[in-house]
């Protein structure tokens, strides 16, 4: 009888220690089925994934084609235009600084720039830079945001086109002209091309190989982004995604030319990478001891400035967003352009973040935000997080 039991207990403890990595795995099989599962009903193209738990990375993924024609695979270490959420790189190098009393978030826009910056519906209310970051500074986006001649009155004879019918702080309008601008007195106050000083004071000292500049960047890691032709059910490669920039120095102008580099959405970096200086913001500043920030400016830029909508603020180049995951507060920013659609959210307190990038898709809306993106973070924070 004893030796049965024994023979029992060996049996009992040899299944055990044979399933058990077959069912871990099974596991991470079956969460990643079920990323294929989304891409594939989204039709994205290509998606890159980073998952934060504990302020470590504990996933990184790759899912799809780094390009349609070739069917290349997409790779984790791919480069893609991230768009929107290069707005909150040139707001952190700013904030640098507004810490070394170089500047204020309270200083006219006009004197920092060096031409009149001013809503002529409200001649006598100044712009300041905190309006510009927290896209309340009364501009619009409607003559586009390309170059600064579109706001400059001895340039462009309809410049009061670009200004709104309310006063500079009275409202929240989502403006990519500010942080062009915004982009153009950063490179202003340093004497220094915008894409240097990005990668000087933010991207090399966290260890990014990523830019604002193609040149300066290993172009076959680009991953090719895609627009979607609904009435066909085809994709489109874009032709403008990773042009080269016309920044020749007979040509560029430091302190107005500075929006060629797109510092409201031009950076192009690895989901990996952006992880990084997710984890800095996550960690208020620091990332691997590496002070980029203080602790008290990437505070100030999570703090929520003005309501978007229900749920929904805005601080100083990132979001905040008390509806992408249920219960938890998230900061960070979504990017859209040329096909690509891009989210990095994290919370600081609990230390957990999502990075999802993708090269592109059918654009679904699921709550306001893209169903692709939503639904991957969703499934990744059920998984890594929740449990």
């Amino acid at each position: 009888m004893n030796k049965l039991n024994i023979y029992f207990t060996l049996i009992c403890a040899f299944v055990f220690l044979y399933h058990a990595p077959v069912s871990a795995q099974r596991s991470i099989k079956d969460l990643e089925r079920d990323l294929e599962a989304i891409r594939v009903e989204n039709s994205g193209v290509g998606v890159a994934m980073v998952v934060v738990k504990d302020n470590k990375v504990v996933y990184t993924k790759a899912l799809g084609d780094k390009d349609i024609e070739t069917k290349a695979p997409l790779k984790e270490d791919a480069i893609f235009r991230i768009a929107s959420i290069s707005k909150s790189f040139t707001t952190s190098a700013l904030m640098k600084l507004v810490e070394k009393g170089q500047i204020s978030l309270q200083d006219n826009v006009s004197d920092l720039i060096g031409f009149p910056v001013v809503n002529p519906n409200f001649p006598d209310k100044i712009i300041t830079l905190e309006m510009l970051l927290s896209h309340t500074s009364s501009m619009n986006d409607s003559q586009k945001y390309g170059n600064l001649d579109i706001i400059n009155p001895d340039k462009n004879p309809t410049y009061a086109k670009s200004y709104s019918d309310y006063p500079p702080g009275g409202a929240f309008k989502y403006c990519n002209m500010g942080y062009n601008l915004a982009g153009a007195i950063l490179e202003k106050l340093h004497n220094k091309r915008f894409d240097n000083v990005i990668r000087d004071e933010v991207l090399a000292p966290l260890g990014m190989q990523a830019g604002f500049n193609v040149d300066s960047l290993d172009q076959s890691r680009f991953a090719s982004l895609y627009l979607y032709d609904r009435k066909t059910g085809t994709f489109d490669k874009s032709k403008v995604a990773y042009n080269k920039l016309p920044v020749e120095e007979k040509d560029y102008v430091i302190g107005y030319s500075g929006a060629r580099f797109s510092p409201t959405g031009g950076l192009k970096v690895s989901a990996p990478d952006l992880a990084k200086y997710m984890q800095m913001h996550m960690n208020y500043g620091v990332f691997n001891g590496v002070r980029i920030v203080s602790e008290p400016s990437s505070a100030l830029m999570q703090r929520p400035f003005v309501k978007v909508e229900d749920l929904r603020y805005y601080g100083l180049g990132l979001r905040i967003a008390q509806d992408l995951i249920a219960g938890e507060t998230m900061v960070g920013h979504t990017g859209s352009a040329s096909g690509l659609r891009s989210a990095m959210f994290f919370e600081p307190h609990k230390k957990f973040g999502f990075v999802v990038i993708v090269s592109g898709m059918n654009t679904v809306m699921e709550d306001g935000y893209i169903a692709l993106i939503k639904q991957t973070i969703s499934t990744l924070h059920d998984y890594f997080i929740k449990k």
